[in-house]
């Protein structure tokens, strides 16, 4: 599991931190402890900065911000990082627990798919936000993480039959981060958009991005843009509507028009990073007024806006 593979991560860092701190700089344990924990941050802060370098060098025209804006962006983007990976997902099932379902009032349940090298974790801003706002909200892990996104499409089909089995629905909504958003995609051309009623994505790469071209795994190679995979996805989406969600200011996908798709409803949120739109009160206000939307499917679905 990820969460297991980022607890071991972490540790082994920490303990190299703490060791080059006691053998090179005769640090007191108390003093290793520290080092060890700032070395956890400050090579978090290298890591959002080098994904800014280069989404400055692929960047797609957009607003200009000023420097105070593009620093908060930043600072933001940094939190969400250390908040995602260092503190949620490694231990994943303290913050998360088991999704609430109840059989389906006049809404659809959502299920959120998640992206790259995240786990279900990365979800639990929003899956509280949605919540509160009355939906109910379901969720995955996919696993292996560094497989060929076509593996995971089963897995997905067995979610989606669970959920409207417990449910009673006859239609979900899914919404997908990053990767997260072409799992759905891939779905929706292997098995159809019977048993969905509307696609929303956020920060995804429809046309690839150049920082895939480092990332390790299947998945990696077929987000570079231009892969095969890629190209094999239909455009527009199968589906009945499909409301993609982005920046313009992206620091993962670049260049940042990669992230809109043809055929779809956009709704940019400028100055918000890639990790940040999982805890961004804008990105939120976003993806509820696009679950909010009226919807009549085949399946007879009629949603009223709260």
């Amino acid at each position: 599991m990820l969460a297991h593979a980022l607890r071991f991560l972490l540790a082994a860092e920490m303990a190299l931190y703490a060791f080059v701190a006691l053998r090179y700089f005769s640090a007191t344990l108390p003093g290793a402890a520290l080092a060890a924990l700032g070395g956890v941050l400050w090579a978090r802060v290298w890591i959002v900065a080098t994904t800014y370098v280069f989404a400055w060098i692929w960047h797609s025209p957009s607003t200009r911000l000023s420097v105070g804006r593009a620093l908060w962006m930043g600072l933001a983007e940094y939190a969400a990082f250390i908040v995602n990976f260092v503190l949620i997902s490694p231990f994943e099932r303290l913050w998360m627990g088991a999704d609430h379902l109840e059989p389906a009032g006049e809404r659809p349940p959502v299920l959120l798919i998640h992206g790259y090298g995240c786990s279900r974790g990365a979800w639990w801003w929003l899956r509280r936000r949605l919540e509160r706002a009355g939906w109910q909200v379901a969720t995955i892990n996919l696993e292996p993480i560094y497989t060929s996104i076509d593996n995971t499409l089963e897995p997905l089909a067995r979610r989606i039959d669970a959920v409207l089995a417990e449910t009673g629905a006859a239609q979900l909504i899914l919404v997908g981060h990053s990767m997260g958003g072409l799992v759905a995609r891939a779905y929706l051309h292997r098995f159809g958009a019977e048993r969905v009623a509307r696609l929303v994505t956020l920060g995804t790469p429809h046309g690839g991005s150049r920082l895939a071209h480092i990332a390790i795994g299947r998945n990696g190679r077929q987000m570079e843009p231009g892969s095969d995979w890629l190209q094999a996805l239909p455009r527009p989406v199968v589906a009945p509507e499909t409301v993609v969600i982005y920046s313009p200011h992206d620091n993962y996908v670049m260049p940042q028009a990669n992230l809109r798709l043809e055929g779809a409803s956009h709704r940019p949120v400028d100055a918000v990073g890639h990790l940040a739109m999982l805890f961004s009160p804008r990105v939120a206000g976003e993806l509820r007024a696009a679950l909010e939307k009226p919807i009549v499917s085949s399946a007879g679905w009629k949603l009223r806006k709260a």
